[in-house]
Order: C-alpha cells, then structure tokens, then sequence
C-alpha cells in the first residue's frame, strides 16, 4: 500500500518575524534544526523508502537532517516549492499595512494562483505514484504548498488548520483515494532536547 509523509520545515527567522517567506530562499534558524533534528528522531520517521523535498532552502535542511538520520535516498523536487507571494514576499502584515493599506489583500499582489499550485503538487503526486507504487514517501515541503494539496487529494477532508513547522501527516492510498491517518503531529516537539 502507498503511503506518504508530508512534513513542513522547520522554523525560520522569518516565521518567528512574522515575514512572508513564499521562493524566497530562507535557512532554518537553530531552533528549526533542532526541530528537525527532533522529528528526525520520532520513530514513525524510520522506515521510509524515499524522501523527496522542495528545493528551498528550509525545506533542504529538514530534509537532509532527516535522511542523514534515515539513510534512505534524497530528492529535490521545485514543484514542492510554497506558493509564491508574489509582491508580500519578506514583508510583515505591518508592513503590507503600511504600503498598501488596510485593505492590501483586495489588491492584486502578484499570488500564485491556486490552480497552479494544484497543477504543479498533482503532477508531482502523478509521478511518485508511478515510481513508487507501495512503497512509502516522506515529502518536505511549506505550509500553504502541503494544505492546498491535502485538500486536493482528500476532498471534504476539512484540513483548514494551518500547519505548525516540523508538522508530520499521513496518507494512506485506498480505493476510493487517500486516508489521512495523521494530521498536523507535532508531539516531537514536546520532547526536551
């Protein structure tokens, strides 16, 4: 049976700042090594077969902790990259406020549309279906990118939490499409390092 892992990087200085982060390339700051390192450790981490990752920054580094720990094989992949933010990347809400006014998000800000994240995230999904057919595939991705796509792929899944950095959810592939067996776990950071 097919399963895959999807998992949001760690923390960023721009998430702690509260910054539109979107392509831009932004490293994980030290608390989000060490929340990949954490989730490195969960036991449900071991036992993949392969893990694919955006080619960003972020995503990379909670990747490659990830398979350092796993041994299993690497691959990045842009189609896994957030949704572009277009003209708010790297600005905070105060910030948009200040340029463009209270109603800001009314404006066209140059977003990614949905669509093409759908089109790009399906066609990724499409393709690791064809490779890896039972197997089971960790995906490190963002945030918005992983939601857009979980609701894709489970319709009425009602996935409108937003995801916490480190986050781990599950699908499971059945005959009628995907189960999620795990939603937005992030019990590895209650762990003391």
């Amino acid at each position: 049976m097919t399963k895959l892992g999807f998992i949001r990087h760690g923390i960023t200085q721009w998430n702690i700042e509260g910054r539109a982060q979107g392509n831009s390339d932004i490293p994980l700051a030290e608390q989000g090594l060490q929340e990949a390192r954490l989730l490195a450790e969960r036991p449900e981490i071991a036992g993949w077969d392969v893990v694919y990752s955006s080619d960003l920054l972020r995503a990379k580094q909670t990747a490659e902790i990830i398979v350092a720990k796993t041994g299993v094989p690497l691959y990045l992949d842009a189609r896994l990259r957030e949704r572009s933010g277009g003209l708010i990347e790297g600005t905070t809400e105060e910030e948009r406020m200040e340029k463009w006014g209270p109603r800001w998000r009314e404006l066209d800000m140059k977003f990614e549309s949905n669509e093409s994240i759908i089109s790009r995230g399906m066609s990724f999904i499409d393709e690791i279906n064809g490779k890896h057919d039972s197997q089971k595939v960790l995906i490190v991705s963002h945030g918005a990118f992983i939601k857009r796509l979980l609701n894709e792929l489970i319709p009425g899944g009602n996935m409108v939490e937003s995801l916490y950095n480190t986050s781990f959810t599950t699908l499971v592939k059945c005959e009628s499409g995907w189960d999620c067996d795990l939603y937005n776990c992030t019990k590895h950071l209650s762990v003391k390092a």
